[in-house]
């Protein structure tokens, strides 16, 4: 078994359809599998073993794709870092996971040297600009190799995840696991070899190395990459009428509903889908009457990819219900102590299933604390499973706020705020306050050239809610604060305003 047997298959099938377009690269799965290959057996000239483990550190690219699977084809293990990282980040990651060889980019050569010369990575691979790039590489290999078989359990790829509870850590997936999440998704996207599936998203998250580009090099769609989501660059590229599968996170599509003819400059795109974090429904009823796509989401994790859809059947597409399990995956919901709650009560969702992580990365203590007994993986996310099998999220374990005894989920208070109509973007979380332990505390962004009066919004709220769950401070501010996926990082909002207290 081998993850890169996707692409072998892709390839075989669909020589000549594209397999990846970019602003100066177009490339056939044909083409794709031989620069692959390419990568593949000048790592196995450079000594690579199946099981090593073999870093990449670069932004989205052809290349990026070609390396990956490079790796895999010899057995050896991706781990996947975030581009963006500072040096000491990077380094932290890099001295955990000790991979023989990073990919990365010649502006990064300075912050690495010393861990070269340590010994933490033997070698180091980039784009241009170096004694080993990943042209010379490819000029030592050869254009004809089949992918070393490994056993269903061996770990293929490893992502850092920081979630919202703490450090990083590596998630180890297996081959096994890879396979199964890239033949799902297609399955309940109802993928073909037509589809053009257009990614912004980083390739060392979860969403766009697994749920869109795994997905869509095995089911031999073309991947339309673009380095980020910047909207001009998005709708120059659905304008073209090319893509059909559009990928993205809530704030894309919050921001996208205040574009002008939106529905034209979408082109043919016919597949709308979020992820990464809650979609208010406001938002999903605007843009379904703004260009008449449905707004589809999924459950998964890092962990465990991917848990539901809400979609197979459009028929039966439940608004703010992220769906029902996928083929082969069980869902429970449970208490603190582990105990099994009735459908309709409110905990913590946990599941099984052999898309479950093999562990985490020298960590037996985060990996022995992630499951309860035969194998129940806790997601941290507290939600409600209906009698129909819907799950309903209602906010992540660790963001919940206890004020005067009182749990309050953030998730339900933004979808509040969200409903007034001046708010473009909202987070809440819980600040540090000697009566109430903490406060529940509300950032907003105003749509442009909106103002908004915080007394009325504090009114408004006290219909909507339990006066317990009310915001007792509102800040308007011009921006919040984004990870490269675009989810709000309410931990960095949170150390900003308590240092600013201080």
């Amino acid at each position: 078994m081998n993850v890169a047997t996707n692409l072998e298959s892709s390839a075989r099938f669909f020589p000549n359809k594209p397999a990846i377009c970019s602003e100066n690269v177009e490339l056939t799965y044909s083409q794709l599998n031989e620069y692959v290959n390419y990568v593949a057996t000048g790592l196995i000239k450079l000594g690579i073993q199946p099981g090593e483990h073999i870093g990449l550190c670069v932004p989205n690219s052809p290349e990026w794709i070609i390396f990956y699977f490079g790796v895999i084809k010899v057995g050896a293990t991706a781990v996947t870092y975030p581009n963006v990282l500072t040096s000491a980040e990077l380094a932290t990651l890099l001295e955990h996971t000790r991979p023989r060889l990073l990919l990365t980019t010649s502006d990064k050569l300075s912050d690495l040297k010393h861990l070269k010369d340590s010994g933490v990575i033997e070698g180091i691979i980039c784009l241009k600009d170096n004694d080993l790039t990943i042209e010379s590489l490819m000029k030592s290999g050869n254009g004809s190799f089949r992918a070393v078989q490994r056993e269903r359990d061996d770990t293929a790829v490893i992502l850092y995840t920081g979630g919202t509870t703490g450090n990083p850590k590596g998630v180890m997936l297996t081959h096994e696991n890879i396979i199964l999440s890239s033949n799902t998704i297609p399955r309940y996207e109802h993928s073909s070899p037509n589809d053009h599936a257009l990614c912004f998203q980083p390739f060392n998250h979860i969403f766009g190395q697994m749920h869109i580009m795994n997905s869509a090099i095995c089911s031999a769609g073309c991947l339309e990459l673009l380095p980020s989501a910047d909207l001009e660059q998005i709708l120059r590229v659905t304008e073209r009428g090319r893509v059909t599968k559009f990928f993205s996170v809530p704030t894309v599509y919050v921001r996208l509903l205040e574009v002008p003819d939106l529905r034209k400059k979408l082109g043919r795109v016919n597949y709308c889908f979020s992820a990464a974090a809650s979609m208010a429904k406001e938002v999903v009823e605007r843009w379904k009457e703004c260009t008449g796509i449905t707004i589809s989401e999924s459950y998964g994790m890092t962990e465990f990819m991917p848990i539901t859809f809400n979609h197979y059947y459009p028929e039966q597409h439940v608004v703010g219900s992220v769906g029902q399990p996928v083929s082969g995956v069980e869902i429970q919901i449970r208490d603190m102590s582990g105990n099994i709650l009735d459908h309709g009560s409110e905990g913590e969702i946990c599941v099984r299933g052999r898309s479950a992580m093999k562990g985490y990365f020298h960590n037996p203590d985060a990996t022995s604390a992630a499951f309860w007994e035969r194998g129940w993986l806790r997601t941290g996310d507290i939600g409600i499973l209906d009698d129909n099998d819907f799950v309903y999220i209602v906010d992540r374990l660790k963001d919940l706020i206890i004020t005067g005894g009182e749990n309050v989920s953030p998730n339900e208070v933004e979808r509040a705020i969200f409903s007034v109509p001046e708010v473009l973007e909202c987070a809440v979380i819980g600040v540090p306050d000697m009566e109430w332990g903490e406060r529940v505390t509300a950032f907003i962004k105003l749509k442009y050239g909106k103002t908004l009066n915080t007394g009325e919004l504090k009114s408004y709220l006290k219909t909507k809610l339990a006066p317990f769950k009310v915001p007792k401070e509102y800040n308007v501010i011009d921006e919040l604060p984004k990870s490269p996926l675009g989810k709000i990082l309410k931990r960095e909002l949170k150390k900003t305003y308590i240092d600013s207290k201080t």
